[in-house]
C-alpha cells in the first residue's frame, strides 16, 4: 500500500479522520457542487454528480446536506469554484498531484508552492508528474470488514479490475466510469464503503527512508490541511516497519 492509501491509513490510526470530519464534509459538499453545476443536477444524468454522490454517502453525509449541496449550485450569487491541479515533487523526488477547488486560484496558488517549498520540494508544469499515474475508481473497506480472498470475489463479481489488501485495508480498483456501478454492487455484499472515489493510482512507486518518510507525510498532512485542497496523491511507499513507528 502507498502514497494517497498510505497516508489515509496513518491518519487513520492517530484518529485524525475523526477531528476532520467537518472538513471532509466540506469538501464533500463543494465536489457535490461543482458537479451538478458543471453538468445536470440529477445524477441519474451526471455521471460526476453520481460519483461525488456515492462518496458522501460513504461518508456518511447527512442526506439534507447533500441536497442542499446540489441546490446551492443553482443559486446565481453562489460562490464560483475553480478546479485547479498541482504537480510537483516532494522529498526523496517523489511525485505529488494536489487537487484543489477554488474561488482564488493567486491565493491556493501561493499556499501550494509554500508548502512544496518549506518540504524541500517543488511545483511543476501540469503534465510533469500525472503522466506516472492512472485514473481509476477506487473503493475503500476496513480490513476486518471480509478476508482478502472473500473481498477479492466479491470485488471480481461486482465489476472490479483489481484489489490491493492490507491488514488494515482492502482497495478495490476499477474503471473509473463503473466506480457508482461497482460501489453500490459492493454495498449489497459488503455494507456501505467508508470510501469511493475516482483517485490518481501511481505506476511505480519510490521507496523512502525513516528520515525521508517522515518529511513526506509531514508534506502531505500540510497540503491536506490546506481548505481550498481536496485530494493529495503521491508516489511513494513507506516499509510497514517504518510507518508503525512513524504513527505510534
Amino acid at each position: 500500500m502507498a502514497g494517497h492509501s498510505k497516508f489515509k491509513n496513518i491518519q487513520h490510526r492517530k484518529g485524525a479522520q475523526d477531528k476532520k470530519r467537518a472538513k471532509v464534509f466540506s469538501r464533500l459538499s463543494k465536489e457535490i457542487t461543482i458537479a451538478a453545476k458543471m453538468g445536470m443536477p440529477d445524477p441519474d444524468s451526471n455521471p460526476r454528480l453520481r460519483t461525488a454522490i456515492t462518496a458522501a454517502r460513504a461518508q456518511n453525509m447527512p442526506k439534507d446536506n447533500i441536497e442542499r449541496a446540489i441546490k446551492k449550485s443553482a443559486d446565481a450569487g453562489g460562490e464560483n469554484y475553480e478546479e485547479v491541479r498541482y504537480e510537483g515533487f516532494g522529498p526523496g523526488g517523489i511525485g505529488v498531484i494536489v487537487e484543489t477547488l477554488t474561488d482564488n486560484r493567486n491565493r491556493t496558488a501561493g499556499d501550494v508552492r509554500t508548502v512544496f517549498t518549506k518540504s524541500g520540494g517543488n511545483l511543476g508544469e501540469t503534465g510533469s508528474v500525472s503522466f506516472m499515474f492512472d485514473r481509476r475508481g477506487a473503493v475503500e473497506y476496513p480490513g476486518e470488514v471480509a478476508d482478502a480472498d472473500a473481498v477479492f470475489d466479491a470485488a471480481i463479481e461486482a465489476g472490479a479490475e483489481d484489489v490491493e489488501s492490507s491488514e488494515d485495508t482492502h482497495e478495490i480498483l476499477c474503471a473509473m466510469e463503473e466506480l457508482h456501478n461497482v460501489a453500490a454492487a459492493l454495498e449489497g455484499v459488503l455494507g456501505p464503503p467508508p470510501s469511493a472515489q475516482i483517485v490518481w493510482k501511481p505506476q511505480n512507486e519510490i521507496s523512502v527512508d525513516e528520515e525521508t518518510a517522515e518529511k513526506v507525510l509531514r508534506m502531505m498532512e500540510a497540503l491536506d490541511d490546506l481548505d481550498d485542497v481536496q485530494n493529495v496523491y503521491a508516489n511513494f511507499d513507506i516499509a510497514d516497519d517504518i510507518l508503525e513507528k512513524l504513527s505510534a
